[in-house]
């Protein structure tokens, strides 16, 4: 096992991975812009260095500056949380060059599957359904003209460098195609530096459903269930839960059969999720994969009682995963609400502030993940996430009921927060029915109060 680890992130899940060395026995350093210096992970990490400015670009992603904070206090292991270094092979490759483990997948797997061009040929090679789209990247409007021809409409370009619905755009008719090709590769290059995009056809109304996938260096690779996303927004999530309701066992086991032979394609070794597209017929597309932990782990936990963050560590040290498929069982349900700072009676837009009040409620059932105190001040330059809330329950019915209850006491003043959406979505009659889709927010108007 490490003996000291150096988290190259901020806010919740820096005090996430804190914690979990604290249980493994490991000393931990947090890295911090100026304007995180009273963070709380800088507060319970066992020793802190200031890696720079509050802009993003000049601390959390400032490479050189957490390179030399590990060296300087001696870490043996860089934890790259979830934030812009997570999935950065050329960090994953320098951190090898300097003698400290990345805490993460081979750096081979991250770029792979960093393109989504070549993440999509490489899915098809190892047999997981793909969505029909071009072959790599679309290179010119009239070639992007020819794909959407032979795809028909609507189609979808999207980013080969990059995610989270960055450099997206749908194209419902040749009438719009080159406006959407010129900004989808302007927000792509602002992203991701790059602005090669590929096209895919556009599967409509369907599902966002992931795998979960936990894998060690020994050749020993598991799927722990899917999670439930389709609540999202601009194609950025807001609500996740395990199990979906839309999966029962067997379309479970296919999932989880597409997923790690995908992962196995790879060598891949770590925690891991590929996320499918699955269509109102229940024929289910590779998406892409994040080579990391993501924001909604928490739900697989719960479900699981798995602990993926102290499994990431553990079989980055070179542990065996001591797992096999058949250990893993899904039991009751639960159900994470992204409290953002962000009106959504205002099209989402951000905000920032002082917090002046905050209760965190408790309960059977809760989890709450979150780097906010009393008096904290909000700052504008990093990702709007709050508090991670998290309810479980014997069934769903159960875990809605308590999610109820932790939004009504969940209390944050000082700035818009997403806590009003997610009252009112679940009360919505379909989404306490399960029947939604990707589309649902932007369709679905809300009395937001």
């Amino acid at each position: 096992m490490f003996k000291k680890i150096l988290i190259a992130d901020r806010g919740e899940i820096a005090l996430r991975v804190i914690r979990a060395c604290q249980e493994l026995g490991v000393a931990t350093v947090a890295v911090h812009s100026q304007a995180d210096a009273r963070s709380l992970h800088v507060l319970f990490a066992d020793e802190d260095v200031c890696i720079g400015p509050p802009q993003g670009e000049a601390s959390y992603r400032n490479v050189a500056n957490i390179i030399s904070a590990a060296l300087l206090t001696n870490a043996d292991a860089i934890h790259p949380g979830y934030g812009p270094l997570a999935e950065n092979a050329e960090f994953a490759d320098l951190c090898a060059a300097c003698g400290l483990t990345f805490i993460g997948p081979p750096a081979g797997a991250i770029r792979r599957m960093g393109d989504k061009a070549l993440a999509r040929r490489t899915m098809q090679e190892a047999g997981v359904p793909v969505i029909p789209g071009s072959e790599g990247e679309v290179r010119t409007l009239d070639e992007a003209r020819q794909w959407a021809a032979q795809l028909g409409f609507p189609v979808r370009l999207k980013a080969s460098a990059g995610g989270g619905g960055r450099g997206m755009r749908v194209v419902r008719g040749m009438d719009e195609l080159a406006d959407a090709w010129n900004m989808a590769r302007l927000e792509a290059r602002n992203a991701f530096t790059s602005d090669a995009v590929y096209m895919e056809r556009s599967v409509e109304r369907a599902r966002h459903i992931e795998i979960q996938v936990l894998g060690d260096a020994h050749g020993n690779l598991v799927h722990l269930g899917e999670r439930e996303c389709s609540i999202q927004r601009r194609h950025q999530k807001l609500i996740e839960e395990s199990p979906s309701p839309a999966v029962d066992a067997a379309f479970r086991a296919r999932l989880g059969a597409a997923a790690v032979a995908g992962a196995r394609s790879v060598d891949y070794h770590s925690v891991g999720t590929i996320e499918f597209l699955v269509d109102q017929d229940g024929a289910f597309y590779f998406m892409e994969m994040n080579t990391r932990i993501q924001v909604e782990h928490p739900v697989t936990e719960l479900v699981t009682g798995i602990d993926l963050v102290k499994a990431q560590i553990r079989v980055a040290a070179g542990a065996p995963l001591g797992l096999e498929q058949s250990d893993v069982s899904v039991s009751g349900h639960a159900i994470e609400c992204r409290v953002n700072a962000e009106d959504a009676t205002r099209n989402f837009m951000p905000s920032c502030g002082r917090v002046t009040a905050l209760h965190l409620p408790g309960g059977p059932g809760i989890r709450i993940e979150t780097h906010l105190y009393q008096d904290y001040a909000v700052p504008p330059y990093y990702d709007s996430l709050l508090v991670k809330a998290i309810a479980y329950g014997h069934d769903r019915q159960e875990s809605l009921a308590r999610m109820r209850r932790l939004l009504n006491e969940l209390t944050i003043e000082g700035m818009a927060t997403t806590i009003p959406f997610h009252r009112a979505m679940l009360q919505q009659p379909a989404f306490i029915a399960g029947d939604f889709d990707n589309e649902f927010v932007a369709r679905t108007p809300l009395e937001i109060r």
